[in-house]
């Protein structure tokens, strides 16, 4: 009798050991907008996958943390985004005055912008969300990560194949033991000419954004007056200043986001240290104070009586319920993006784009209180590809970061952490870990070109051109063109900004394929010196360089592509051997015969030969 009860407890032990661990094949730790993305396209690239959210909403920073007018990537809409993007657009079309133009600022209500996302990811196969879920511990196990959750007040253990931290703070990556730096970098150690000659711990300001609704000319919604409040901490605020940076920030249904810059706004000034673990509460509960006391200020200095918080937080104060946070510490990857590789991709030796699993376009944020906080002044900014490797953590085995914790520069950052930019790299986040599980490999080993095939199968981008869109059917073929180097990008500088353009219908110059041809093509070379091609490339030489190197007759590929050229092809122009061949005619049959995109590349876009 004894033996059995002994085996009954052991059995039963057993049992109760099994319950208690969860096994996923890619775990998202961080709801927000990377880290949504990231587990919608790890599920659907058919792995297990699970997300979990220690707060209520889905979306972070663009939800809740009330960061609701998306001005970046409006042009570079893709994949996912574009999928968040349109479903937003359709649930408001018929609000009156909402704006619909393909490529307008995306403008919604936090708590919509949630109940989409939800919504989306309540139709993915192989997605677990659990929300109002923290994590408590972390520990390497073998080539993959044991995380700690609690589920009805017992700890459970998650064992996943990858981890991806898509907190808001890095606090995986920290856990995780990931070296991790903060604030500016100095001019010798990153090579920017425009970073301040010694390095400084100072990030940018949080800011605790308050979502204000109009309750009419006549009422008076004025709140308590926050503790610590002091009228002179917003008196720089000017009228004229208030009344425009509202009439930019106007959402649906009489409400608008509140996020006043600079002096009088509701910045608030932090260091890393002031966001740690121990220090986030204190920091967090003088921002909110700080940001209740500009809405104070309005209602009773100002004259905004009727505007008031709304009750979509269900917080005390019915401010959001995390900050907009645009900087913490940053982890090593297995490299660091740089400006140059933002300014001058092409020219330099590593050649990060070709390794894009994203792309971005918003200006750097420059967002500082604090005095003696070095000023740079970025030329014009382009629109940028954003490479693998500063996503996955140097010497930390199946680990991905995003948000904050990027491999960036402090002067990049600025730029890449903003939220439409981050849902467009969690999609190819999400094809990174899926890549790993669905293999069974590692980050030591990932294949460049498979993942970027993944994230275009599934309407994402590599390379940021405004002016191919995602429905041109050529979009493909730029795109992996594009990610060869074969063609490059032309900058066009339109104020702070400068958009990349491809020019699909400009002539293509033999110069500027003849470096890469020769580096992918063994034969290339003898093909340059017997043929030599004139300063513009022709139809006939493109003809002729496929013929040469996929052994093709050349009649027979003359007549072939001929026939095909308006029927299979769709090409506008005429067929004509003598003349200089489109870059988009270029990019679609060299992608096609040639398959230059097939060639593969390491982690810093070096061809693999």
């Amino acid at each position: 009798m004894i033996k059995k009860l002994i085996v009954l407890l052991i059995l039963l032990n057993c049992s109760l050991s099994y319950a208690e661990t969860i096994k996923t094949d890619v775990l998202v730790i961080g709801g927000g907008a990377s880290g949504v993305a990231a587990a919608i396209q790890s599920a659907r690239s058919n792995v297990k996958t699970m997300l979990i959210e220690q707060g209520p909403w889905l979306g972070g920073s663009m939800t809740a943390g009330g960061m609701c007018v998306l001005d970046a990537n409006r042009n570079l809409a893709s994949g996912i985004y574009a999928e968040f993007r349109g479903r937003v657009v359709n649930f408001y079309k018929n609000r009156l005055g909402y704006d619909t133009t393909a490529n307008a600022p995306l403008v919604y209500e936090p708590y919509t912008g949630a109940a989409i996302l939800k919504r989306i990811t309540d139709t993915v196969k192989n997605l677990t969300v659990k929300m109002n879920t923290p994590f408590t511990g972390i520990k390497k196990d073998g080539s993959g990560w044991e995380v700690i959750i609690p589920i009805d007040g017992k700890d459970v253990v998650i064992k996943t194949k990858v981890l991806v931290d898509a907190t808001e703070t890095g606090d995986v990556a920290a856990q995780a033991g990931a070296i991790l730096t903060a604030g500016f970098d100095s001019r010798k150690d990153t090579g920017e000419q425009l970073a301040p000659e010694n390095a400084t711990n100072q990030i940018q300001d949080i800011t605790w954004i308050a979502i204000l609704k109009d309750y009419g000319r006549a009422a008076d919604r004025t709140i308590a007056k926050p503790d610590g409040y002091n009228a002179a901490d917003y008196a720089c605020l000017k009228s004229a200043e208030v009344k425009k940076w509202l009439a930019n920030s106007k959402l649906p249904n009489d409400k608008y986001m509140v996020n006043f810059p600079g002096c009088g706004g509701n910045q608030y000034p932090v260091t890393s240290d002031d966001l740690s673990p121990e220090n986030r509460k204190k920091t967090y509960q003088q921002a909110r104070l700080h940001t209740l006391g500009l809405i104070y200020y309005l209602q009773t200095v100002l004259g905004y009586k009727n505007l008031s918080v709304t009750d979509e937080f269900k917080t005390p104060d019915h401010l959001p319920y995390i900050p907009y946070i645009r900087e913490n510490k940053r982890a090593q990857g297995l490299v660091r993006m740089v400006l140059d590789d933002i300014y001058t991709p092409y020219s330099r030796q590593s050649k990060l784009y070709r390794t894009s699993i994203g792309v971005g376009d918003a200006l750097p944020g420059q967002h500082y209180t604090e005095a003696g906080v070095p000023k740079i002044n970025y030329p014009p900014f382009p629109a940028y590809s954003i490479p693998l490797g500063a996503v996955v953590v140097k010497d930390q085995e199946n680990l991905l970061v995003i948000e904050k914790a990027m491999s960036v520069t402090h002067l990049v950052n600025g730029s890449v952490t903003y939220p439409s930019v981050q849902m467009t790299l969690g999609q190819g986040v999400g094809a990174t870990a899926a890549y790993c599980a669905f293999f069974k490999t590692t980050t030591n080993h990932l294949d460049v070109r498979v993942i970027q095939g993944e994230i275009l199968d599934f309407k994402g981008s590599l390379m940021p051109f405004a002016d191919v869109k995602q429905g041109d059917t050529a979009f493909r073929a730029i795109q992996q063109i594009g990610a060869t180097g074969l063609l490059e990008g032309f900058q066009k500088v339109n104020g702070s900004t400068a958009e990349v353009l491809f020019k699909p219908d400009t002539i293509v110059y033999t110069a500027e394929l003849k470096p890469i041809l020769n580096e992918i093509y063994a034969r290339s070379f003898l093909w340059f010196n017997r043929v030599k091609p004139g300063e513009k490339f022709t139809l006939g030489n493109l003809l002729s360089y496929i013929s040469e190197m996929t052994l093709t007759d050349p009649e027979t590929l003359n007549l072939m592509m001929q026939k095909s050229w308006e029927t299979k092809y769709k090409f506008g122009t005429k067929f004509d051997l003598n003349r200089p061949v489109t870059r988009m005619e270029f990019a679609v049959l060299a992608n096609r015969y040639l398959n230059p995109f097939s060639r593969a590349v390491d982690i810093s876009g070096k061809l693999i030969i």
